[in-house]
């Protein structure tokens, strides 16, 4: 009986003792996750875990390492980008609190009826993965998106959201980035981007290390025809303090 006792005390100390230590883990990251985010409301983010790890996948494989980024302000980014990043990748962007649960739902069933695999991630979600978390697909990386998700979504504005998405989102091989993409891709400053440019660049956003602007395929022109025409339903202007119920222009 004594050695039965001691042995659940000794068990109920380490449980206490292991709880301690992941409460105070939890506490450490929920406070650096918030002094990163509340830092960066303001700080420009000079690389994401995925350039690095781009780097380092680059120099692993004998090559050359590439990384072209460079940070312009949400004013010097031409309003044509904005809005076509908007009609391609999440035209609820403007009403949701960083998450599209009707997507999300089409996306369930879509899966389920076995047609082509459909995403749901807002722009905010690729932004907070994009500059806070390394890529994947676990549960784990997963809920730390959503976390970091949410606190984007209560300490930034949609205009710095779609500011630091457009430059840390990934544009082709080494190229991140708004400005870099426009030098990259068509030689001149992102506020100088056309329409059909900007439609071009939104294009191969689901995949820019496969897909390319110049000479697009069929896919990306279609895809391009498409941002274009849903950036005429939007009126060719994207209003960050208007919300957008018409069901028209929603994917």
């Amino acid at each position: 009986m004594l050695y039965s006792y001691s042995f659940v005390k000794l068990g109920m100390f380490v449980l206490k003792f292991i709880l301690r230590w992941l409460l105070r883990l939890f506490i450490a990251f929920a406070v650096f996750s918030l002094a990163g985010v509340i830092l960066f409301k303001w700080v420009p983010v000079p690389a994401t875990p995925l350039m690095i790890i781009r780097c380092i996948q680059q120099k692993a494989d004998g090559k050359e390492m590439k990384m072209k980024h460079n940070w312009r302000n949400l004013k010097a980014i031409s309003p044509k980008l904005q809005l076509a990043v908007v009609c391609s990748e999440d035209q609820n962007y403007i009403n949701h609190f960083g998450f599209d649960f009707k997507a999300i739902e089409k996306a369930i069933e879509s899966n389920k009826a076995g047609k082509t695999i459909r995403g749901a991630s807002t722009i905010s979600q690729q932004t907070a993965k994009n500059v806070f978390l390394w890529p994947g697909r676990s549960y784990i990386r997963k809920a730390f998106e959503v976390w970091f998700t949410f606190l984007i979504e209560l300490f930034w504005s949609k205009e710095r959201i779609m500011e630091v998405y457009l430059n840390s989102i990934e544009m082709g091989n080494g190229v991140y980035g708004a400005e870099a993409a426009s030098q990259y891709w068509f030689n001149k400053p992102c506020h100088k981007l056309t329409k059909d440019e900007s439609a071009a660049i939104a294009a191969i956003l689901p995949n820019p290390l496969k897909y390319i602007i110049n000479p697009p395929s069929n896919y990306i022109q279609k895809r391009k025809i498409w941002i274009k025409q849903q950036m005429d339903f939007w009126g060719n202007k994207l209003e960050y303090d208007k919300f957008n119920d018409d069901e028209d222009i929603k994917r």
